[in-house]
């Protein structure tokens, strides 16, 4: 889909999302000292010297066998090695050249030809001599490199886009959109993306919490290409019982941001948690227009979907609005029906209506004005204009902000989202004091 991809390989803790950090200038990987902290391969995407390119960080590789994990772990790895267009294999310098160094180099040596060996820690010039050790591994010159401390970056993004492969006819391809895909644990988030990405690239087992990092994943679509952010499952702050987990969760609400649409999972076996309450006040919160995305409805065999789209309303009014995908993704049932609801939801959410079009719908107010409420004068609108997208921002002028409550809002908004072509993703409503400017009288 136009970009080439870099991975970057290594055994645990030589810094490998360090580096995938440091390349793509942002917090993209969670680092901690815990071995096998990164699981599924994480993406970032860089640019330099006028190339883009996918950097993904995998898994370390020979982790404890103490992990339950371990084979899914390096098979993911080993498939983003035999598919990626370069290799960045990590050592670590103040370790030295250890056995599992060797076993690795012994693995990439097939892929010799696209391999680019980076000695990371290297944080002072005095520990250069110490990188020649590595010419053993018999790749090409090593580079050194500190990713904590941003020293040799440039050098080495400069050896990436010379030996990246020339860009195909299509170009590079930007997505068209960014999907966030959220929830809480074993909904299914990620064996939906892999649907998506038609290939199991990331790990999916019954046990809880195995995907940490936000993961992007790239897919196409009837002749588009999209983003899809795979986040870790959310739990209750009270049991967030780690600080890789305290990441996670920081995470996802970050891919909720970086979102045009967010598809919302939740588990059609189980009730609605206080977990999905909090999602769905955060989804609120930032204007996201939102999927809400029924898994396993396979296995929901004794409800009507009436009957659970009555049950989310009830649950989750402020999403009442919200279009609903039933879906069973370890099927691939109904999969794409989401990615369709979501295209929609962003045309919504970038349509400019006119300001004769909303005036039309405010004077439905003047023949039937809102109600006072709390023995203060009764709310007034004069005018109003929609003034950015995504999400639509209407700006109403009014006679006095402070007498409009919460109901006179949810009225002006259901009527605009009633009338206006955008009625299925969240309208944010400014109100502004309308105050009549007198002309100064001219001296005599």
């Amino acid at each position: 889909m136009g970009l080439p991809v870099v991975a970057i390989v290594g055994r645990p803790n030589v810094g490998k999302s360090s580096l995938l950090n440091s390349l793509s200038r942002r917090l993209t990987a969670i680092v901690t000292p815990t071995l096998g902290t990164t699981r599924d391969p994480v993406n970032a995407t860089v640019e330099h010297a006028g190339r883009i390119f996918d950097l993904i960080d995998t898994g370390g590789m020979g982790m404890d066998d103490a992990e339950q994990l371990v084979q899914e772990v390096e098979a993911a790895i080993r498939k983003t090695i035999d598919a990626a267009d370069l290799v960045l294999f990590v050592v670590d310098v103040r370790a030295g050249l250890i056995p599992l160094d060797r076993q690795i180099a012994d693995l990439l040596r097939k892929f010799a030809a696209k391999v680019i060996l980076v000695v990371n820690k290297v944080d002072d010039k005095k520990m250069a001599g110490d990188v020649v050790e590595f010419h053993a591994l018999a790749f090409d010159d090593p580079l050194p490199l500190s990713a904590r401390h941003n020293i040799g970056r440039d050098a080495l993004l400069d050896a990436i886009t010379a030996r990246l492969p020339e860009p195909d006819a299509e170009g590079e391809v930007t997505p068209v959109m960014k999907l966030a895909i959220v929830g809480k644990r074993n909904t299914g988030k990620s064996t939906f993306a892999n649907q998506l990405a038609r290939e199991e690239r990331m790990i999916v087992s019954d046990l809880a919490g195995t995907t940490r990092d936000s993961v992007d994943i790239r897919f196409e679509k009837d002749g588009n290409v999209f983003l899809a952010i795979d986040t870790a499952g959310l739990r209750k702050k009270a049991r967030i019982d780690s600080q890789i987990e305290q990441f996670s969760a920081h995470r996802a609400e970050r891919a909720i941001r970086r979102a045009n649409v967010v598809l919302f999972f939740l588990d059609a076996t189980v009730d609605i948690s206080q977990v999905d309450m909090k999602i769905c006040s955060y989804i609120v919160k930032h204007y996201k227009p939102c999927v809400l995305v029924v898994n396993k409805w396979d296995m929901a065999d004794t409800v009507s979907t009436e009957a659970y789209v009555g049950y989310l309303e009830k649950k989750m009014p402020g999403m009442a609005f919200a279009p609903i995908a039933f879906i069973s993704a370890k099927n691939g049932e109904r999969v794409h029906s989401a990615i369709d609801l979501a295209r929609t939801l962003h045309k919504q959410a970038h349509h400019h209506a006119g300001t004769s079009h909303i005036n039309a719908v405010l004077d439905r107010f003047r023949d039937r004005p809102l109600k006072s409420s709390g023995g203060k004068k009764a709310p007034r609108i004069y005018f109003g204009a929609q003034v950015s997208t995504a999400p639509p921002l209407i700006v109403l002028s009014v006679n006095d902000p402070s007498v409009f409550g919460a109901k006179h809002r949810r009225t002006i908004l259901n009527r605009l989202r009633e009338s206006l072509p955008y009625h299925e993703v969240p309208i944010e409503l400014r109100l502004r004091s309308h105050r009549r400017k007198t002309k100064e009288k001219s001296p005599q």
